[in-house]
C-alpha cells in the first residue's frame, strides 16, 4: 500500500487528487491532509480516507477541526509548524498543492524525507527552482510536475535527449479577459476576473490567469524544470486549452500533448508515473471539435510575460521578488485596492528597485534567505501599492 500525503487537500488540485486516490481506497495508505478555512471538507475528506493526521494553516481553526474530527482517531493540528511537521512524516508520494511561497518550506521537508513531489505549486520553483531539485537529489527524493503545462512537456519529453530540443511552447487559454478590448481592461473587477472560460480552479489563481501571471510563473518554471535557454520557451495562446503544451525538436517536429482542460490528466499522471493507468477524464472526439485556434500574445497585454523573462535573465532570487510581488499585487486587487492593469506596475516596479540590491538578489539560494527576499519584497510592494 502506497504511503500519500495532500498538503493543500481542499483547493481545487487537493480535491481532483482526493478524487482519484478515492477510487482505489485499497492502494493508498493517506498520512496527511493539509488545508486552510474549509475545515468541513478537510475534516470529511480525513474521515472518508482515514488519513492519520489533518491539519490547518490557520491556528484559530484548530478548535473547530478538532470538533469536526470528534471520535475518529483522526489527529489535528494547525499552523506553520504543524504543516511543516506534517511534511516530515514518512510518504512515499506527497501532493504539493499549497498556494504561493507558502508551500516551498513543506515542499522541501517531504523531499528531504526522500518523497516523490508532485509539484503543483509553481512557486517553488520560481523562487527556488535550484534548491529544490538540488534537495531532491540529496535525498533520493524526485520531482514531478504537475502544472498541465509542465506535466505535458515532461511527457513530451519521455526517452528524449534535451539537446535535441529546439522549443518549448506552453499554450495559455488567455484567461476571462482574452477578448476583451484593451482600454476596457483597467475597469476589469476581480469577479469578473475570477471567472474562467475553460478551468475550474481557486479565485487566486484563475484571476492569475487573466493577468497572465500564471503563464509567467510558468515560463520560469518551465526554465528551472528542463534547464533550457529561456529564448526556446514560448507562450501561445490557445483559447480551447486542448493543447497544454508543445515540445519542438531540431528536425522540426513539433510533439503535442492533447487533452481536455482536466487536471486530472496531470495528477493522474503523476500519481501513477512511471506506469499509465485509466482516469475518469473525457476522451476527447476531435471531428466534433473540428477547429484548434492559436495566436500569439499581444505584449501590450500581457507585461507580465516581458517582467518573467527580466527575472530569468537577472537570475538568483529574483524569482522569490517576483512571486512575493505578485502575491502582494493581488492580494491588493481582490481587494480592490488597486486595478487590474496596476498589479504588472507593482511587480515591476519591486524589481526595479530589488535590481540595486545585488547583495540580496545574488544571495546563495537557501531556504532562509529565498524567505528574507520574499519579505522584503512584500515590504517593498506593500509600499508601492500605499503609494497608489
Amino acid at each position: 500500500m502506497r504511503r500519500v500525503s495532500i498538503f493543500g487537500a481542499t483547493g481545487s488540485i487537493g480535491q481532483n487528487t482526493i478524487d482519484l486516490i478515492a477510487r482505489d481506497p485499497g492502494g493508498y495508505d493517506v498520512v496527511a491532509l493539509t488545508g486552510g478555512r474549509n475545515i468541513a471538507q478537510l475534516a470529511a475528506d480525513a474521515r472518508r480516507l482515514k488519513a492519520k493526521i489533518a491539519v490547518t494553516a490557520h491556528e484559530a481553526l484548530l478548535p473547530e477541526l478538532r470538533s469536526a474530527l470528534a471520535g475518529s482517531g483522526i489527529e489535528s493540528a494547525a499552523g506553520a509548524a504543524a504543516l511543516q511537521e506534517a511534511a516530515t512524516r514518512p510518504a512515499d508520494w506527497v501532493m504539493s498543492a499549497i498556494v504561493g511561497a507558502a508551500g516551498l518550506a513543506p515542499g522541501l521537508a517531504a523531499l528531504e524525507q526522500g518523497a516523490t513531489l508532485a509539484l503543483a505549486n509553481k512557486e517553488s520553483m520560481v523562487c527556488a527552482g535550484a534548491l529544490v531539485k538540488a534537495t531532491a537529489k540529496a535525498h533520493g527524493g524526485a520531482v514531478l510536475p504537475v502544472d498541465s503545462e509542465h506535466s505535458a512537456v515532461f511527457q513530451g519529453l519521455i526517452g528524449e535527449d534535451i539537446a535535441a530540443v529546439e522549443r518549448i511552447i506552453i499554450t495559455a487559454s488567455g484567461g476571462a479577459f482574452r477578448d476583451w478590448p484593451l482600454e476596457d481592461l483597467a475597469r476589469a473587477t476581480p469577479e469578473q476576473a475570477a471567472t474562467h472560460p475553460n478551468w475550474d480552479m481557486g479565485q487566486r489563481i484563475t484571476i492569475d490567469s487573466a493577468s497572465m501571471f500564471n503563464k509567467a510563473l510558468e515560463v520560469i518554471e518551465t526554465r528551472e524544470f528542463f534547464g533550457i535557454a529561456p529564448e526556446k520557451i514560448e507562450v501561445l495562446i490557445h483559447p480551447e486549452s486542448m493543447i497544454h503544451a508543445l515540445v519542438g525538436f531540431n528536425d522540426g517536429a513539433l510533439m503535442a500533448h492533447v487533452g481536455a482542460p482536466d487536471m486530472r490528466h496531470a495528477i493522474g499522471f503523476a500519481l501513477h508515473y512511471p506506469d499509465r493507468k485509466p482516469l475518469p477524464v473525457e476522451r476527447l472526439d476531435l471531428a466534433q471539435i473540428a477547429t484548434l485556434s492559436f495566436r500569439a500574445p499581444d505584449e501590450a497585454r500581457t507585461p507580465a510575460l516581458r517582467l518573467a523573462r527580466e527575472v530569468m535573465e537577472t537570475g538568483g532570487l529574483a524569482g522569490a521578488a517576483f512571486n512575493a510581488a505578485k502575491e502582494r499585487a493581488l492580494d491588493a486587487f481582490i481587494e480592490k485596492r488597486i486595478g487590474f492593469l496596476d498589479m504588472a506596475r507593482v511587480v515591476e516596479t519591486v524589481l526595479e528597485r530589488f535590481s540595486g540590491r545585488r547583495g540580496h538578489i545574488d544571495a546563495q539560494m537557501t531556504l532562509d534567505n529565498v524567505a528574507h527576499v520574499d519579505h522584503l519584497a512584500r515590504q517593498e510592494a506593500d509600499m508601492v501599492i500605499g503609494q497608489n
